[in-house]
């Protein structure tokens, strides 16, 4: 069996997405105030839950469908509500789903570009995503993990780490 470009990216998606969506519910069952949780920061130049779920979407889908050489679906950051980033959270997990493994065939090779305020970035496949997506969608997944745990919801290292591939 190889191992794939899609295999590194679409299940290590959907995992943490998934473990994302867990941390919401165990905060709504401990009764933490939503509001307050979801303007949370680590720091005052951070940006909030709200928008660390947002963003771990974004690269989540965004690498999905450069990778997968399709397009990438729009999502509005306008969730302000637990049920709202839960369900942005299941969107982006069925688009990911969506995306067969054959649509990444050749996807090391392919060439990606990436548009910022203030340059582009361009990249292989595979150097996109073990050197830009990777890293930053468990950036933004390991800020709101820091995130829930620091207003005090009772996260341990299992459930950042979520359902293991024993053998």
């Amino acid at each position: 069996m190889t191992f794939s470009i899609y295999d590194a990216a679409s299940p290590i998606f959907v995992r943490g997405l998934t473990n994302l969506s867990g941390w919401l519910d165990k905060a709504s069952a401990e009764g933490f105030d939503e509001a307050a949780l979801i303007q949370a920061r680590l720091h005052e130049d951070m940006r909030p839950l709200a928008s660390q779920v947002q963003l771990a979407s974004d690269s989540a889908k965004g690498a999905v469908a450069r990778l997968g050489g399709v397009d990438n679906p729009s999502m509005a950051d306008t969730e302000n509500t637990f049920a709202e980033l839960k369900d942005r959270i299941a969107r982006t997990v069925a688009f990911i789903e969506s995306v067969e493994p054959a649509a990444f065939v050749g996807a090391e090779t392919r060439p990606i570009v990436v548009k910022t305020p203030n340059r582009e970035l361009h990249f292989d496949g595979a150097g996109y995503l073990t050197s830009f997506v990777l890293p930053n969608f468990h950036f933004h997944l390991t800020t709101a993990y820091a995130i829930l745990r620091k207003e005090g919801v009772p996260l341990g290292k299992m459930d950042y780490l979520g359902q293991l591939a024993l053998i």
